[in-house]
């Protein structure tokens, strides 16, 4: 649709119609029926305009907390941060937190249904500016909660995903891949960033967030790109290099795409037990509350996903123009789904948890929480089980109550880590806190 102006009253109107229509379609499934490895797929449900049904973002009453599953607690490990979006830890038990927004794109905002979702995003707590920095959390004491702070690297762009090799430190910044030096213990880093590699961004960037993780051997690093729209509306030129993860030489900065079709990827993992990478990815939006299940996949080199001619293996999508069956004959079946919209963007790997042992084996997941599905889904962290390398069984709610009795959001998590002591880090990036999860003493 192209950019045009619009009287208040019209946009107002406009903007009514749209979420009345949208509240109009509801799920038809319960939300169980988008879990597992062969999660139900109902037939699309189309409406003129998007289900809209966001939870308006509130923030935390003082004293108020999520809620941990039985036998754990939880307790803010750092509060009055600024939209904390990611979080990694260093080999010393540092904690670094992405405080984080989307970069202007102005192409991503045009036309009417684009003013609207603007307005709607803003509600959901995601209107705010980019403070554009990483934050240093220190707990000197022990006591799972952070009594220093510093301002570890500002001035960034966007950033999001973090990682250490060796002396190295590399930010996955909104439109390229940056490395820093770093000295075990450092508070503070003056030094200036060195391009590692560009990464596609521009004035549309609609996902926005770029994750990064290292290899095992630390001579790769991989990154995530997302769509540059919700199912290649804008034309598949526009998605060069996205929906992507890629591989880079972090020395050389050569790169080449490791695995296709995935929409939304942000959060890596390793699994142990195979050695393999897993991902979670962001499914796409529209066509009804049931459907399309975000999910965690190992990530197969050179696989293809379907994005944006099919979800979930073959299941092809007949919005896309024009279609594509080799592509979807091509179409991995992920492994295992977590939920339609439930905008799962965190994940991190059980390893190293000191939490009951019913958490040892598996993953965690961050499920940032819907806007295009009633009733709402997400808004919680997970557990998906795993056994010999490939999930097994139905997930466990890890933390929960980020939603009030009124539909609001107090919180909403994004991203997962396991810290040095073995707690369950959440960066909630609406309460503005890192929550600290644990076994009950």
């Amino acid at each position: 649709m192209p950019s045009f102006r619009l009287p208040l009253a019209a946009c107002v109107a406009a903007s009514a119609a749209l979420l009345a229509a949208g509240c109009s379609e509801s799920a038809r499934l319960p939300e169980s029926a988008g879990f597992g490895p062969t999660p139900q797929l109902p037939a699309p449900n189309k409406t003129l305009f998007p289900t809209v049904h966001i939870a308006p973002a509130r923030g935390w009453e003082n004293g108020k907390t999520p809620v941990a599953a039985e036998g754990m607690s939880v307790v803010a490990f750092a509060d009055k941060l600024d939209h904390p979006r990611w979080v990694y830890v260093l080999p010393n038990g540092d904690v670094l937190v992405a405080e984080s927004n989307a970069p202007p794109k102005p192409d991503d905002n045009k036309g009417l249904r684009g003013w609207i979702m603007g307005k709607v995003m803003k509600r959901a707590g995601a209107g705010v500016p980019s403070a554009n920095r990483i934050t240093l959390l220190r707990d000197t004491n022990g006591d799972g909660v952070a009594d220093e702070r510093s301002v570890f690297l500002k001035d960034l762009n966007s950033p999001f995903g973090m990682v250490l090799v060796g002396n190295a430190f590399y930010v996955a910044n909104t439109d390229a891949v940056v490395r820093f030096p770093y000295s075990p213990g450092q508070t503070s880093i003056t030094a200036p960033g060195e391009k590692v590699v560009d990464l596609p961004a521009g004035p549309l960037n609609h996902h926005w967030t770029k994750n990064i993780i290292a290899s095992p051997d630390g001579a790769r690093l991989y990154v995530t790109v997302g769509s540059n729209s919700n199912v290649a509306e804008n034309g598949i030129d526009k998605e060069a290099g996205r929906a992507a993860i890629w591989e880079v030489d972090r020395q050389t900065g050569q790169h080449r795409v490791f695995a296709s079709g995935l929409r939304n990827p942000n959060g890596m993992a390793w699994e142990p037990a195979s050695g393999m990478l897993w991902t979670a990815v962001n499914e796409r939006d529209e066509i009804g509350s049931d459907l399309v299940p975000d999910y965690i996949t190992s990530v197969r080199d050179g696989g293809f996903y379907g994005w944006p001619y099919s979800y979930y293996g073959q299941h092809v999508d007949d919005r896309v123009r024009p279609p594509a069956p080799d592509m979807v004959a091509k179409a991995i079946v992920p492994d295992y789904a977590v939920g339609a919209h439930t905008a799962s963007l965190g994940l991190a790997s059980a390893a190293g948890n000191s939490l009951p042992a019913r958490f040892q084996h598996g993953m965690f997941v961050g499920q940032h929480g819907s806007w295009n599905r009633k009733p709402r889904s997400g808004y919680k962290v997970i557990f998906v089980p795993f056994d010999q390398g490939k999930p097994k069984g139905a997930p466990f709610d890890v933390l929960t109550g980020f939603l009030n009795e009124d539909g609001e959001a107090q919180g909403r998590p994004v991203g997962v880590a396991v810290d040095k002591r073995g707690g369950l880090l959440v960066a909630d990036d609406v309460g503005n806190v890192i929550w600290r999860v644990t076994g009950e003493k």
